[in-house]
């Protein structure tokens, strides 16, 4: 008996610190970045590694701010709140139709939805340029917002949820004489709140890193967002370490801060989504 708890204890111990070397290892990158992005010249350049800096300077986040780094966060935030609400608006209301309403091709339709998950971005973007294009709005922020509204993995999130409402409650509610979106507004969308905000975290976070989608439908400096604005940076300075690591880290830590915040709401969703009522 003494002899399993040791097993279990020193497997216990193995296993935290193996845990505690790989997020060591993956939060490093991080690490050197935040803390680079306070160094001065000699300091990045230095022969041998400068771990923490002892003289740290916001002289790097000064020069960014004189480039138009405000104006590209702003547009990475309004992109990405944008393709969130639309996205769990979309979503919501088309799962909501796969699970509880009957109507002639449903079962393709959303076989449709399950094929067009398996599909890489690439495969589609020719049609989707020249679908932005015939609506005249390439190169502004809508081009990318409007390609993710209809991402098919949020519907099919959300009929993973709407299955769960009982059809009682819908019948009640028409017989209440409750309209379609009275029902949806008042039943439908506070029993599927939980898979909407693990929609919303998803989607914000994929927007925020699609650099793919923005790197094709931007080109104005004007329009760009925080991670194209980085890239742009690093080709025009690529000897300015300090500037390249400042702008990195404006663009990575307030992602990871909003998911860090928000996992558990993220993680609760996602798996009330997979049982079945």
């Amino acid at each position: 008996m003494d002899h399993s708890v040791q097993k279990v204890t020193a497997y216990k111990v193995i296993a935290v610190i193996l845990l505690i070397v790989l997020a060591v290892l993956f939060t490093f990158p991080l690490y050197w970045i935040i803390t680079g992005s306070f160094k001065d010249a000699r300091a990045i350049n230095s022969p041998a590694p400068v771990w923490f800096p002892l003289q740290p300077t916001d002289a790097n986040y000064i020069k960014l701010f004189t480039k138009p780094a405000g104006l590209w966060m702003f547009n990475t935030v309004f992109l990405c709140v944008m393709a969130m609400v639309l996205t769990c608006i979309a979503a919501a209301m088309g799962g909501y139709a796969l699970a509880k309403k009957h109507f002639a091709g449903r079962g393709i339709l959303f076989s449709i939805f399950v094929c067009a998950m398996a599909l890489p971005k690439q495969v589609i973007l020719i049609p989707l340029l020249k679908e932005m294009a015939f609506l005249n709005i390439h190169n502004t922020l809508w081009a990318v917002i409007l390609p993710t509204v209809g991402w098919p993995f949020g519907v099919f999130l959300m009929k993973q949820f709407s299955e769960n409402i009982p059809n009682e409650m819908l019948e009640a509610a028409r017989i209440d004489g409750a309209g379609e979106a009275r029902t949806f507004t008042d039943i439908v969308f506070p029993m599927i709140k939980p898979g909407v905000g693990a929609l919303a975290i998803f989607t914000f976070i994929t927007a925020w890193n699609d650099y793919f989608l923005q790197l094709i439908m931007l080109n104005d400096t004007q329009v760009l967002t925080i991670s194209l604005g980085i890239a742009k940076l690093q080709s025009e300075l690529s000897t300015d370490y300090g500037l390249i690591m400042a702008g990195a880290a404006l663009g990575s830590v307030p992602i990871i801060v909003i998911f860090l915040m928000f996992q558990k709401f993220f993680t609760r969703g996602i798996t009330m989504g997979a049982v079945k009522g």
